[in-house]
């Protein structure tokens, strides 16, 4: 549509008094005037209109006249509805209304809009925000809500297919169990496996090992018992004359070893920082590498691996049970990152610093809760003391089926040994027996026997030899005896103290026959095979005083002496003095105390608590 230069103008609401904003088409493209017979328009529209522009207004019934002084409203309704514009709409206004009506429009000056008064401080100025607040506020509640429906939705669809994936998993574990070879009357015999990855190493762990097997040889005809071991670097020959070798145990029935290789999982030296969290998670792994290769009916836990336990009960369909040698954690490592004590478990740079304190103790209680969780699972649950079960109870709460069964200690092998009154001699010797682990503290039994050289408080002065006898399980083993060495040679006894790394039983035996002190001195040992044997073989025994030592063996018996108890360097090297300077006699009378005391740890004592307690597993 063309547009002339000569037009009438409009007054907006937004533009000043006089000024031309809108342009109107020609006078010859307007629309005619209304003749007054032609129905009206209906009475809303100039109403809606008006009230558009702010301005007051009166409609008429016909709807030919809009009286009001507001602006463009007026003289718009009034144009829309074909009258005359008459009212305060300003020029430009009446303009519109004569140009688009047909009638006249006389403008006529108005006064100027009142301003509207601001909102009062604190008032309705407040009311605009709150609400805008309370929009925002309810379309994030909306959002979420759109969104958690949908992920509760993904998560019941993915929570069944796992429960789905688990329970085909387990059909077909249990489908593999029952195709497993038969045995010579051609019935399967019952499989029952120990977990025990390293079954080579020579310590208290693998003589309970050992003895449980040939306990269950000896009692159930028809068990088959499995070992699930990573010493890949031996044949299962070897492992079975090694265990003869050292712990003087002959099984009965050949056992099936199942090698397996991802025992590096379960290595310290692979987890820097949260090593307990990364051993017990690479656990579930070696479990899973295990439960592939073999499914057995029955599973014992005999290495202290609690997080397998589940596998095997869940997935593997297995009666359970575990043998607890020492607490994954204890509330005793809790109160010591409370405490904030630099221990071998608890580095100084932690111990300096209330934030890492804090934050080591957040995650001790956490894993504390999931080893609790897990632990929970066994059907049966043996541990090795009091001080054992106090912790196990706290943690797993499964009181029901718990219960103490003392390690086996060959006690009789050991009183054999002739005991006698000391002779005069030259020469005493201190003999420790323990893994070369770094809580069996080595260090602490190197700096208190250099004390006791240094102060020379024994009477005669005669010379002394400390003999340190343990097993090395591997490279990092090896590096702790060399770092002792190391210690030896800067504290000056490198020459008065001596190394026995896996050594046969028979050369043990001879040691402790010719040794005066069986020295031992890990904090909250958990029970100690090493102390029970030093007592057997008829030295005088120096604890730590923690632990099993202190709750179950180095106790008065029959109201006599058995032994005695130390704490730190100082107290250590002051007992050994006092044991020195006792006469023969007195010493004679401690070490047959002991001998009497120990008889409740003998191998025949485990094998009647040890079948007692997994019973029900047979059944």
């Amino acid at each position: 549509m063309q547009f002339k230069e000569q037009h009438s103008s409009v007054m907006c609401d937004y533009a000043a008094p006089g000024t031309c904003c809108c342009p109107l088409p020609p006078a010859s493209q307007q629309q005619p005037h209304r003749a007054p017979n032609n129905p009206p328009h209906p009475r809303g529209a100039g109403a809606v209109f008006a009230a558009w522009g702010k301005g007051e207004e009166e409609a008429g019934k016909d709807g030919n006249e809009v009286k009001g002084g507001g602006g463009g409203g007026s003289g718009l309704a009034a144009a829309l509805r074909g009258g005359s514009g008459a009212g305060g709409g300003g020029g430009g206004a009446s303009g519109l209304a004569a140009a688009l009506g047909g009638g006249s429009g006389a403008a006529r000056p108005v006064p100027p809009r009142r301003p509207e008064p601001p909102f009062p401080p604190g008032g309705d100025a407040a009311l605009p925000k709150m609400v805008a607040g309370g929009l925002c506020l309810c379309g994030l509640l909306r959002l979420l809500c759109s969104l958690l429906l949908p992920a509760l939705f993904l998560s019941g669809i993915l929570c069944i297919c796992l429960v789905v994936l688990l329970w085909g998993v387990r059909l077909w574990l249990q489908r593999k169990k029952q195709l497993s070879p038969a045995g010579r009357d051609g019935k399967r015999p019952l499989l029952v496996a120990f977990f025990h990855p390293y079954c080579n190493a020579g310590g208290g762990g693998e003589r309970v090992l050992w003895c449980a097997i040939r306990t269950l040889q000896k009692k159930y005809r028809n068990v088959t018992c499995v070992v699930y071991t990573g010493d890949r670097d031996a044949t299962g020959e070897e492992i079975v004359e090694g265990a003869f070798r050292r712990f003087n145990i002959k099984l009965i029935h050949p056992v099936k070893f199942v090698f397996l290789e991802k025992r590096f999982l379960v290595e310290a030296s692979l987890y820097p920082h949260f090593t307990l969290l990364g051993q017990s998670l690479g656990s579930v792994f070696l479990g899973w590498e295990a439960l592939l290769k073999c499914v057995p009916d029955i599973y014992i836990d005999s290495m202290g691996y609690a997080f397998t336990i589940p596998l095997f009960k869940y997935l593997g369909g297995c009666r359970v049970g575990c043998y607890v040698h020492y607490p994954t954690i204890s509330t005793d490592m809790l109160s010591v990152v409370r405490n904030q004590d630099t221990r071998f478990n608890n580095a100084a740079f932690i111990t300096s610093s209330p934030l890492f304190s804090k934050f080591k103790l957040v995650y001790y209680y956490f894993f504390a809760f999931m080893y609790g969780l897990v632990g929970s699972c066994s059907d049966v649950v043996m541990v090795n003391s009091s001080w054992t079960l106090n912790h196990i109870l706290s943690l797993w709460r499964t009181g029901a089926c718990t219960s103490v069964v003392y390690p086996p200690c060959d006690v009789q092998t050991f009183l054999d040994i002739p005991l006698e009154v000391e002779k005069s001699t030259s020469e005493y010797s201190i003999v420790s027996i323990g893994q070369f682990r770094p809580e069996k503290d080595h260090p602490l039994q190197i700096r208190a026997f250099a004390k006791l050289l240094k102060e020379k408080r024994v009477g005669q002065e005669p010379s002394l030899k400390l003999i340190l006898i343990g097993g090395c399980r591997n490279q990092q083993d090896e590096e702790r005896v060399n770092s002792l060495k190391c210690l030896c040679e800067e504290l000056g006894v490198s020459d008065d103290v001596i190394f026995r790394i896996n050594i046969p039983f028979e050369e043990l035996k001879r040691h402790l026959a010719e040794a005066t002190i069986g020295l031992h001195t890990m904090w909250n040992e958990h029970f100690g095979i090493g102390v029970v044997e030093c007592m057997a073989a008829g030295t005088v025994i120096l604890a730590h005083n923690s632990g099993g030592p202190k709750l179950d063996i180095v106790v008065p018996h029959e109201g006599c002496v058995t032994g005695f108890l130390a704490e730190d360097e100082d107290s250590y090297a002051e007992t050994m003095a006092y044991i020195f300077s006792l006469s023969p006699e007195k010493r004679l009378q401690i070490r047959e105390n002991a001998r009497r005391s120990v008889h409740r740890f003998s191998d025949q004592h485990f094998e009647d608590t040890f079948l007692l307690s997994v019973e029900p597993l047979f059944k």
